[in-house]
């Protein structure tokens, strides 16, 4: 039986560090309602939704810091999303940092099904970035600094018949995320993003900004046979430019769908999990050519190192 799902992502333009929880939560309302019109069953909202990109600020207060922090969801600010999607019949993912009880910070994703019911988690493992202050930079990029590796591995949820993997950001670079995913079963990876024009210690053609992150997306889509949904923000954030690119991308690693502004903007698609099958049972038959005995250096290494040697013939 073919199953197909209406999915909307949901770019949002730059948000302000004086713009409250409240003002954003409206937007992406907004947001939320035109992809209902589109008849979406599902949307997705970027990495760090909720609030400006905060890691590229270094604060000398830990006041001001958690104040970027939910130390609930849904919370009080973020209970009209919930409830509007509710109502509309449509679920989504959304980026947010996470305050535990026990103090922990992460940044991470929730999945929430049709009924507003939060069915999965994803706390980010890839952290890129730094801890210390970098001297004589446009901004920061202090994920290191400002939260933990995440915990909860990657988990695979079912969405009304459909397995989501999630993850965020600097994860779609890691082909082992796709990977680990698909192996679970996984027919759709969403994913949030945050990516500024500059990065300390990374400098680039600004092209090879955009290039690097489609081909990221468009890899892991087709070397997995999985559809990739990904949100980002978009534009000027204080001052701070974010390339935006917000995109579905097919398993046969083709971009289907592309934000075109740099604005709150809705892409729609539909996804057609059958044609994850047409790969997966194919070229990506996993089980028919994987050969994991031979890539026991994935997980035993972590860095670059010397060549191993190669057995006698």
């Amino acid at each position: 039986m073919t199953k197909k799902i209406g999915i909307a992502i949901a770019q949002v333009g730059g948000i302000g560090k004086d713009e409250t929880r409240t003002e954003v939560v409206e937007r992406l309302i907004g947001l939320l309602e035109q992809a209902a019109k589109r008849q979406a069953a599902l949307v997705v909202f970027p990495e760090l939704t909720l609030t400006t990109f905060f890691p590229r600020y270094w604060f000398d207060s830990e006041t001001e810091a958690e104040s970027y922090f939910e130390a609930s969801m849904p919370n009080a600010d973020v209970q009209p999303l919930f409830d509007r999607a509710k109502e509309l019949g449509i679920g989504f993912y959304l980026g947010y940092a996470e305050r535990t009880e026990s103090g922990q910070r992460f940044n991470a994703s929730i999945l929430v099904d049709r009924s507003g019911e939060i069915i999965g988690k994803y706390r980010k493992v890839h952290l890129p970035g730094h801890k210390d202050f970098v001297e004589n930079q446009p901004n920061q990029h202090l994920e290191k600094r400002y939260f933990e590796v995440g915990d909860l591995g990657f988990g695979v949820f079912d969405f009304d018949g459909i397995k989501i993997g999630m993850c965020l950001c600097n994860d779609r670079r890691w082909p082992e995320v796709y990977r680990v995913l698909a192996l679970q079963g996984a027919d759709l990876v969403l994913l949030g993003y945050n990516t500024p024009d500059s990065v300390p210690g990374w400098q680039e053609e600004p092209h090879a900004k955009m290039f690097s992150h489609l081909l990221s997306l468009q890899a892991g889509a087709y070397q997995n046979s999985v559809w990739v949904a990904a949100a980002g923000k978009s534009g000027f954030e204080d001052e701070h430019h974010l390339i935006g690119g917000s995109a579905l991308v097919a398993p046969s690693g083709e971009v289907v769908a592309k934000a075109f502004t740099e604005g709150d903007e809705i892409i729609f698609g539909e996804v057609d999990i059958d044609m994850c099958r047409m790969y997966q049972e194919s070229v990506f038959n996993f089980a028919a050519h994987r050969r994991p005995e031979e890539y026991g250096l994935i997980v035993s290494r972590t860095g670059r190192g010397e060549p191993l040697p190669v057995p006698a013939t």
